[in-house]
């Protein structure tokens, strides 16, 4: 018998089945109104004793769960109807339903899975999918800044840098090592979260061993002299552009924000020869430019010499040639005078050239007697050469 009916006596009686039928046992025969906190108490409790007064010394719990025991233990699957049976199950579904409700908050991407196949994404707020185990849901912050280190540990500034010597040792392109230290800077794709999600397993292992790779490709295209100077502002968006492309083909939904070079340095070991020859280095620069300065200072002086010469020349050819024409067109005059009357010509040349022979040498004149001296008149006259005459008149 499931249930006992309490008698007005408080002892226990079988039930009889008389009454309506009720699942939590048979209906009290006692007519009288139950009144828990009347006084006398009534011996109508259907958990098994008399209700307590709950403003004396409060009811008895112990009692009560040791009813509530009893009663369950002696409930059956047959006291259960079909229509409390659906009840239970409506509100169990209920329940069921009402833990799909979830909250994505305002740095993060919900993805809503239904038996393990992703479905869609939910941007921040109140969102609902199926609870468990019909679904679940993977919640993304995409909007936090990751940072990797590769080539040093724990690395809260660029003083303090921890060595991995086995991942900042890169052979350069002249065959040099180079000690290089850099930070990559990163976040997960917002537009593509279900990427970064379901196609990577390791994400941090990938962008670190993708950075890493990357950038020994670059560095091995580098001279180890650039790579210490001027390259390297030039490395950094280059080795940023090559690992986003690679994490593009593995749709790894990963955006690179920036590299930081941290240090780039030769080897601990030949650390001092590199110092040296960048200080020589630097020494030649500074004599080129010394140079430099004085070519700057020679060469416009010397091509003004040079230009000078050049037109001193060009004038020189230019006076030579005019003479020559002008004498060569008296030659051409004088011959073709010369063809009209060759004996005048003749004579009139001779007397020319022998006047022009003879206008400044010394003179001396001979006569019958023999030499005579001429009396120089010109250094007293102060004047050219003039006609002497003998001194005896003649």
């Amino acid at each position: 018998m499931p249930w006992q009916n309490q008698g007005g006596d408080g002892s226990r009686k079988p039930d009889d089945g008389a009454g309506d039928k009720n699942p939590w046992g048979a209906a009290p025969k006692n007519d009288t109104p139950k009144n828990p906190w009347g006084d006398p108490p009534r011996n109508d409790n259907p958990w098994g004793g008399p209700p307590k007064n709950p403003w004396g010394s409060g009811p008895d719990l112990e009692g009560l769960v040791r009813g509530a025991q009893e009663k369950l233990g002696k409930f059956g699957p047959g006291d259960i109807t079909p229509r409390i049976g659906a009840m239970i199950a409506g509100v169990l579904a209920l329940l069921w339903l009402s833990s799909g409700f979830y909250t994505v908050d305002p740095n993060q991407v919900g993805l809503n899975l239904v038996f393990g196949r992703y479905v869609g994404k939910t941007g921040p707020g109140l969102n609902y999918n199926w609870p468990s185990p019909v679904g679940d849901v993977v919640k993304l912050n995409v909007t936090d800044r990751n940072s990797i280190d590769i080539g040093a540990r724990g690395v809260p500034s660029i003083s303090s840098i921890g060595e991995a010597p086995e991942e900042s040792l890169m052979l350069t392109g002249d065959e040099n090592i180079a000690d290089v230290k850099f930070r990559v800077i990163w976040q997960i794709d917002p537009s593509k979260p279900e990427d970064f999600a379901f196609n990577i397993k390791n994400p941090a292992e990938t962008i670190k061993a993708v950075a890493e790779s990357a950038m020994r490709e670059i560095v091995g295209r580098t001279q180890i002299q650039r790579l210490l100077t001027a390259e390297r502002k030039v490395i950094e968006p280059a080795a940023q552009k090559a690992m986003q492309d690679i994490l593009d083909s593995y749709h790894a939904g990963v955006t690179i924000l920036q590299v930081q070079l941290l240090s780039v340095d030769p080897p601990p070991t030949v650390i001092a020869a590199f110092r040296d020859v960048t200080a020589a280095q630097q020494d030649r620069s500074r004599f080129i430019n010394e140079a430099q300065a004085e070519a700057n200072k020679i060469v416009p002086q010397a091509r003004g010499e040079a230009s000078k010469i050049e037109r001193d020349a060009e004038a020189y050819r230019e006076q030579t040639v005019a003479e020559a024409r002008g004498q060569t067109a008296r030659f051409l005059k004088i011959f073709n005078e010369y063809k009209k009357a060759p004996e005048v010509t003749r004579e009139r040349l001779y007397l020319e050239t022998m006047e022009r022979v003879l206008h400044s040498g010394d003179k001396i004149m001979l006569d019958r007697a023999g030499a005579l001296p001429v009396l120089p008149l010109n250094p007293l006259q102060g004047g050219e050469h003039s006609n002497t005459k003998p001194a005896g008149g003649r």
